[in-house]
């Protein structure tokens, strides 16, 4: 059974770039028969905007999507992502880390994909005894690979690429990488498809799901819609949020930005005929092996 998700965190409306990513997985997912699930993000509780979940919901409903069981919010998960970290501090694989961001930049030598390779300060011991620590995930001197369906093959070596990551924060929330590789081996995610801003982070997974045991699911990272400034759109960049109306011309919209469909389209009558159609037209492919 092939188990696609989408995962949107509840900082705002969802956006046109919401929307490609929803479409992109929901089309995969039916268009091999299998499930779709809805995951609200939410883990991190200092970013959550009240009325965001409901808002959300209440959006992809307007817009057609029918997800599978029910909606998982990652709020009420706390005591699963512990009993992973206590699986990761059992076989030494983590340690609390006591350094600041300033400390970081300062005593950091190396760069790596997103800044400053964190030294290992901390690795022996806590250099600040009794202060609030994160908890570091030890990387070492290995190779993770792996092949995107969309942007073909992808690898990091992880000490010199990534660093040591933070999977539980100071503050005690727990950090997207661990959340999201617990629930999607709990949820049974056998295929994920999402924005390519979040390529960089898939090996930082891959390496937390060998560490846990965990299978990994096939990946596969779409194009980013931008605004006029060649920024992604989100809410930061002040994206405008799905239109109520318009449904159906704003979902052809977003079809037509993912290159995985043939063209022309023809006319749709209905919301629920251009669903059929894209479900059963759908085949994601490699732009750089395939021509478009």
């Amino acid at each position: 059974m092939v188990i696609g998700r989408f995962a949107p965190s509840p900082t705002g409306p969802l956006h046109f770039g919401s929307l490609v990513a929803a479409v992109a997985s929901y089309c995969d997912a039916k268009s091999q028969g299998g499930q779709w699930l809805l995951r609200i993000e939410d883990v991190d509780q200092t970013r959550k905007v009240p009325g965001a979940s409901e808002d959300i919901i209440a959006t992809l409903k307007r817009y057609g999507f029918a997800w599978d069981g029910d909606i998982l919010y990652q709020s009420q998960r706390s005591e699963l992502y512990e009993e992973a970290l206590s699986r990761l501090r059992e076989q030494n694989l983590v340690y609390p880390c006591t350094c600041s961001r300033k400390e970081i930049a300062d005593s950091s030598t190396r760069q790596g994909i997103e800044g400053a390779i964190y030294p290992g300060t901390c690795r022996p011991f806590p250099i600040k005894p009794g202060m609030s620590a994160a908890w570091r995930l030890k990387t070492e001197h290995e190779v993770i690979g792996f092949e995107d369906a969309i942007q073909g093959h992808q690898q990091h070596q992880m000490a010199t690429d990534i660093g040591d990551f933070v999977i539980k924060r100071a503050d005690g929330l727990f950090s997207y990488q661990l959340a999201v590789v617990v629930d999607d081996a709990l949820q049974g995610v056998t295929h994920v498809v999402r924005g390519a801003d979040l390529l960089q982070s898939t090996t930082r997974q891959i390496y937390l799901q060998k560490s846990l045991g965990y299978a990994t699911p096939v990946y596969a990272h779409i194009p980013l819609v931008l605004n006029e400034q060649g920024q992604k759109l989100s809410k930061q960049t002040l994206a405008n949020a799905l239109p109520q109306d318009n449904v159906k011309d704003t979902l052809i919209n977003a079809l037509h930005f993912l290159p995985f469909l043939p063209k022309p389209f023809p006319t749709f009558l209905s919301l629920s005929d251009l669903w059929r159609w894209a479900i059963d037209h759908w085949q994601i492919t490699n732009p750089a092996k395939t021509t478009i």
